[in-house]
């Protein structure tokens, strides 16, 4: 049986240093406030969505399609089930689920990750990354539709209402082709 090694002091110290140079990510993508009968508007939140999309950020919904996907009115019109998978092959998978799924017109798609164990807040930091924690594809999933290569086909991530999957599946609305 291995035993996990302590860090060393500097270990500790390099992670702090190193963590102090971080800056925060955007939380909440900038939105336009948009005045009726404003013609100047529309270009400007398409110069938005424009930026937005090519910093891979997601662009949103509209407010009656928001509206839907939170109360499950809207089906999926494909789904692909992450569950079992290595991180690896996982990754794999969603990129050629969500290239299929755009190639093929589709809008909304619905990706189950499972929602993992809860992480305790008191547990020691693990400098090794040896080993994984479950619930990484919950964690991932969203990180990997907003890189680059996917980030350009998706206009939203949300998580699923309950009849979908709620905390274990994630909604992800597609841009129009185009």
């Amino acid at each position: 049986m291995s035993r996990r090694r302590l860090p060393t002091e500097e270990e500790i110290a390099l992670f702090h240093e190193t963590l102090k140079q971080t800056v925060p990510v955007r939380k909440k993508a900038l939105e336009v406030k948009v005045k009726a009968g404003a013609a100047k508007a529309k270009p400007a939140r398409m110069a938005l969505v424009k930026k937005l999309a090519a910093q891979g950020e997601p662009t949103g919904l509209d407010g009656g399609t928001k509206r839907r996907l939170e109360q499950g009115e809207l089906d999926p019109q494909a789904r692909i089930d992450l569950h079992g998978m290595t991180e690896a092959a996982a990754h794999r998978a969603l990129i050629t689920f969500i290239r299929g799924a755009a190639g093929r017109g589709l809008r909304l798609v619905l990706v189950v990750t499972g929602k993992g164990l809860p992480v305790d807040p008191y547990e020691p930091f693990d400098l090794e990354l040896n080993t994984r924690r479950r619930g990484v594809l919950k964690t991932m999933t969203p990180r990997w539709l907003r890189e680059p290569e996917l980030a350009r086909l998706v206009a939203d991530i949300r998580t699923a209402h309950r009849r979908h999957g709620g905390e274990g599946a994630l909604y992800v609305y597609l841009r129009k082709p185009g």
